[in-house]
């Protein structure tokens, strides 16, 4: 397992495991043990998912210690405030067993996320949060964030798979010192991601499948990925991208699969916006 050096020079490993779409604890905690198991070390959840509680006992059972883990988790839209973020932060802490969080991130820019990171800043200086960032900013809420706030952010979770490359947002991520984590690097499934033509060509040559290719080619442009799984065997396969390398070729070829846009989300949807605000995760 390879590892980045942060902004604020904390390491986060370039692959993790992600519990989205897991809210069956039973099944989330033997999920997160089972990857542990297989060697992750960054697991991915968020408040929102509403398992923070299962990833707690996998992370008291694994018997890896603690400071080997790297455990992120997110603020949710409807805490997102100076008041709010600062309860989240601990409920979450609560949820999750710990004393402090590797890796804080604003799930959604929307609401006041300015006034939650200035939470989040304070968490940071206080050693709660090791780290704190954003997820699905695009490059022009991006900009704003880092010319706004004290801290720039470590990370920024975002949509990156080889159907959607934001090769401009990765340039502006780079300009500002923020690392690129991918959510959903196997596109969710759409087009045909795992027996795609051109991935399971490129794989043949190295004994590696479609979707390990498409793990591996955003690693190498340095970009986190947490896929997600519920199955031993496709998290072991996951996390076979480490003993080979794509070729420039390999990569150029990939490139062309881009068709510059999501096929998964639409944050410019004002229907959208909406139902996001409204989701409520607590009272």
């Amino acid at each position: 397992m390879e590892t980045i050096k942060l902004n604020n020079g904390v390491e986060m490993p370039l692959e993790g495991f992600g519990v989205f779409q897991v809210p069956n604890l039973a099944v989330c905690e033997q999920a997160v043990l089972d990857a542990i198991a297989t060697g992750y070390r960054l697991i991915d959840t968020a408040a929102a998912y509403m398992n923070e509680e299962a990833v707690s006992k996998a992370i008291a059972k694994c018997g890896v210690p603690r400071e080997e883990l790297f455990i992120t988790t997110k603020l949710w839209v409807q805490d997102a405030s100076y008041e709010g973020a600062k309860q989240a932060i601990e409920t979450s802490m609560k949820k999750l067993g710990l004393d402090y969080i590797d890796l804080y991130l604003i799930h959604q820019p929307m609401g006041d996320y300015i006034g939650a990171y200035r939470a989040m800043e304070e968490a940071n200086e206080e050693g709660k949060l090791k780290a704190i960032g954003v997820c699905n900013c695009y490059p022009q809420i991006l900009a704003d964030i880092c010319e706004t706030v004290e801290i720039k952010p470590a990370v920024n979770q975002v949509e990156l798979h080889p159907f959607f490359q934001q090769e401009s947002a990765l340039a502006l991520m780079k300009e500002y010192g923020v690392h690129p984590e991918a959510w959903g690097p196997f596109a969710e499934g759409n087009h045909g991601i795992f027996t795609h033509p051109v991935l399971t060509r490129i794989g043949q040559k190295y004994g590696k499948s479609a979707a390990q290719v498409a793990l591996r080619w955003n690693v190498q442009r340095g970009v986190t990925v947490i896929p997600k799984s519920v199955h031993k065997e496709r998290m072991e396969q996951n996390m076979d991208i480490w003993d080979f390398q794509l070729s420039g070729e390999d990569m150029a070829e990939i490139a062309g699969l881009d068709i510059g846009r999501s096929e998964i989300v639409d944050h410019s949807d004002p229907k959208f916006v909406q139902m996001l605000h409204q989701m409520r995760i607590h009272e």
